[in-house]
């Protein structure tokens, strides 16, 4: 039978900074080869503005496409095998039926044949896209949704309590679908760091991000730059200053974590902590609604739309410190120090069991 896979790689993308690392990634192969690539933006959770325009600009893809991704609430008949039917065995025949009515309920909105690519990259393969994967038997190479997200958060076994050894058993079969490289038709599962994992499946591989960067030239840096900052002068101005605060620069990266309120509070102590002595730069995360600019007044707030990571592919910028409370920042290059607060931090403003779920896993 002919093999009809002759597209290069494609990668699916569902936020800004998934694709930063699919950015990062084609430039370092396109220094060995000279093969194509498409990338695919999910609208679902995410809303791209101009990117996809600027990406066409610099060509580092070959094809750009938008894919409207449907969630399982979009769909009655899908929800209807979404429900505790409060007996396990009956839970798991719904369960084969609604892996396969969410992959189905993709088809109609996917813009090209996946099955026509050698390689494709998913991130965050537990989004409908990886049903769709599994519904269609195609192979596929899933992506970490986050710098060492697996660092917090076992996401696999999470979303699978009870029983799992019977449900992974049924996912590398077919029936059901796991995500994070425990579906049949999953090749691979990339991550930054093994270590930085509580469990993972066999098939893990690990590509340090830090090695991706350090294979970049200076060229591939300021592609990076015009792909993800809409206006670069401009941010670079916002970032530095006038020039007349003799104070370091901090950088506070807020999370949508808790409800506004909380947030408010919890970030405002964290702006206390550091304001008399250094320039306070405030950079929300894109979900983050909270109007710092109007609660901080005596800050900077860089509201436009980017990966952090793109900070440090701009030329000359640096910051003493970054602050964060669970993103993980390993590969922040632009930072002198890295301020890690941790769950211990957000005890303090939110209920523990809320956020820390993996440490509640039946072993």
């Amino acid at each position: 039978m002919m093999d009809k896979r002759n597209n290069g790689r494609i990668y699916i993308c569902h936020t800004f900074y998934h694709a930063y690392i699919a950015v990062v990634k084609e430039l370092v192969k396109r220094h060995d080869s000279d093969g194509k690539a498409d990338i695919m933006l999910s609208t679902m959770s995410n809303d791209f503005g101009k990117l996809p325009k600027r990406l066409e600009k610099t060509g580092v893809f070959d094809r750009i496409y938008m894919f409207d991704e449907k969630e399982d609430v979009t769909s009655e008949e899908v929800m209807s095998y979404h429900r505790d039917r409060g007996n396990i065995l009956l839970n798991l025949l719904q369960r084969i039926k609604y892996t396969k009515l969410l992959g189905k309920l993709q088809e109609p909105h996917i813009p090209t044949d996946l099955s026509t690519y050698k390689d494709v990259y998913v991130f965050c393969d537990s989004d409908p896209i990886g049903y769709y994967l599994n519904y269609k038997k195609i192979p596929y190479h899933a992506v970490e949704d986050g710098l060492n997200s697996g660092k917090l958060d076992d996401q696999a076994r999470n979303a699978n309590k009870g029983a799992w050894p019977l449900k992974r058993a049924m996912a590398a079969l077919g029936l059901i679908f796991i995500e994070s490289g425990y579906s049949r038709y999953c090749l691979d599962y990339e991550v930054n760091d093994i270590s930085a994992n509580h469990s993972l499946p066999p098939n893990v591989v690990e590509e340090p991000r830090a090695e991706l960067n350090d294979k970049l030239t200076p060229e591939d840096h300021e592609i990076l730059t015009n792909i993800f900052l809409e206006d670069p002068e401009r941010i670079k101005e916002e970032l530095l200053g006038d020039g007349t605060d003799p104070r370091p620069n901090v950088m506070i990266l807020t999370e949508p974590l808790c409800e506004d309120d909380v947030r408010k509070k919890l970030f405002g102590d964290i702006i206390d902590m550091y304001k008399s002595d250094y320039r306070v730069i405030i950079k929300p995360h894109p979900r983050d609604l909270l109007d710092y600019g109007k609660a901080f007044p005596d800050t900077a707030v860089i509201r436009d739309k980017f990966p952090m990571e793109v900070l440090g592919d701009i030329e000359g910028f640096k910051v003493d410190k970054v602050i964060s409370v669970i993103t993980q920042m390993e590969n922040t290059y632009f930072a002198k120090e890295i301020v890690y607060l941790g769950l211990d931090f957000l005890d303090k403003y939110e209920d523990p069991s809320i956020h820390r779920k993996t440490e509640n896993l039946d072993k």
